[in-house]
């Protein structure tokens, strides 16, 4: 059993296969023979509390001799303290492992600690809530309002005073509405936060939106459901309005039309007229698709994705045109009709959006816009302000109010009104049972109210003085 030598080794064979080699100490290697050479096992033999044990230590020559001896008497040391050299080793690699772990799991926690509001909103908007246009609207309003604000603030520091600059920036431009419903959509964000890890795990003092007073914020004379109707005058005032504006704008000497105040797009002023004589959402007109009107028949279809309401309950909105309102359609076809939309956007393969129409009339009122700066190429004047602006800003919406109250005032019942706005009924028996269309009632309703409309602009009372 004479010492083991790298030239020893180096002069075996395959006849040597199966062969074992020793030296004093515990060292022994096994011979392998195969394909790739000679190659020798070796293992440190030891006795452990009175049985007899042995730990690998490597193959010969993948690993030198030397590196080999060295394992070996390492282990030995080993040994010698009554250590099981295999277990010693797996309790190592365990202990590695488990540094390993602990080191991902901090770094998770560190990452998950530091999310922000802006991560929060990426995976709530996808999938926790579902508005109409894919949340477009409500990415927007994010993206202008709250992201750039407390997007980067981390949300286990969220607190009140960031919801209250949040709303202090948009109360700012006099925009008391908008306060109203970003409040609302930042409370719902964080109300399925609570409820989800990891979010759950960083709201540990509650939802700071709860402590929000969205009050003290508002105008005191602000009022959160709107009832403004233009009343007969003021629909002549907007009438003689749109078509003094035209005929001034006509009448301007070539060259000198890009000094002179630009009339309100003919494209708007339809879109305000169907408004009034359809009662539909203004939003529900800006998706409208020419694939969905017949001139022929007189009729518009506004599918149930187009509608407002919970998606579950939305139902396709039957529209049949008075003589009034199939003129305006008729008009704005020779205008879009080319196009698949009825007010396609500036690229004419979209839709502009649902807010844009809504836009230009409030800008044209800027007596009730406090704080907001006039954007660069767009009117910003108080033209379209409506009997010297004593009944208040008027919106598209009020447009919508103003018809179905006109309706009431023709006796046409509430029930009728309610249909002819696409108002979903009421009750979940009512909705099952209750499937008559009330498609003359309808018809009927619209045509008096044309005929109402019609009235009032005959009987214009002069050409309104443009301020």
């Amino acid at each position: 059993m004479g010492k083991i030598t790298a030239k020893r080794l180096e002069a075996l064979t395959a006849a040597d296969d199966g062969g074992t080699v020793r030296e004093v100490g515990g060292l022994v290697g096994k011979v392998r023979a195969g394909k790739r050479g000679v190659t020798v096992l070796f293992r440190y033999e030891f006795k452990l509390n009175g049985q007899k044990r042995d730990h690998r230590l490597g193959s010969w020559p993948k690993k030198p001799l030397a590196e080999i001896r060295a394992e070996r008497d390492r282990v030995r040391v080993v040994v010698t303290d009554g250590i099981d050299p295999t277990a010693a080793k797996k309790a190592a690699r365990i202990e590695a492992q488990a540094t390993v772990e602990a080191t991902i799991a901090e770094a998770k926690r560190k990452a998950t600690h530091n999310l922000t509001v802006t991560d929060l909103f990426k995976e709530w908007i996808k999938d926790g809530v579902a508005r109409q246009n894919g949340n477009e609207e409500l990415k927007r309003s994010f993206d202008k309002d709250v992201l750039p604000v407390i997007g980067n603030k981390p949300l286990s520091t969220l607190v009140e005073r960031d919801i209250l600059a949040v709303l202090r920036g948009i109360r700012a431009r006099g925009l008391n509405r908008s306060v109203v419903v970003r409040s609302n959509d930042i409370g719902q964000m964080l109300r399925w936060a609570e409820k989800r890890q990891p979010w759950r795990g960083l709201m540990v003092d509650g939802n700071p939106c709860d402590l929000v007073d969205v009050e003290a914020l508002l105008d005191a004379d602000y009022v959160e459901e709107r009832d403004r109707i233009l009343s007969p005058a003021e629909l002549r005032e907007l009438h003689n309005i749109f078509a003094q504006l035209d005929s001034d704008y006509a009448a301007l000497p070539p060259g000198q039309k890009y000094k002179g105040s630009k009339p309100i797009g003919r494209q708007i002023q339809l879109a305000m007229w169907i408004c009034l004589s359809t009662l539909c959402r203004i939003g529900e007109l800006m998706q409208a698709e020419w694939s969905h009107v017949d001139l022929d028949a007189a009729t518009w279809l506004i599918p149930a994705p187009n509608t407002k309401g919970r998606r579950r309950q939305r139902q396709d909105h039957h529209i049949f045109l008075s003589r009034f309102a199939l003129r305006q359609f008729t008009e704005l076809h020779g205008l879009t009709g080319a196009t698949r939309l009825l007010f396609p956007n500036r690229d004419k393969d979209g839709p502009i959006s649902t807010k844009a129409y809504s836009k230009v009339i409030g800008d044209c009122q800027s007596m009730f816009k406090k704080g907001n700066k006039p954007l660069s190429g767009r009117r910003h004047d108080d033209f379209l302000v409506l009997a010297n602006g004593k009944n208040g800003e008027w919106t598209p919406h009020d447009l919508r109010r103003t018809g179905a109250t006109m309706m009431q005032a023709l006796g046409v019942t509430l029930e009728i009104i309610d249909r002819c706005q696409g108002h979903v009924l009421k009750g979940k028996v009512r909705r099952h049972y209750l499937h008559h269309a009330y498609a003359q009632e309808k018809r009927e309703a619209w045509r008096l109210l044309a005929e109402r409309i019609e009235a009032i602009l005959r009987a214009e009372s002069g050409v309104r003085r443009i301020r």
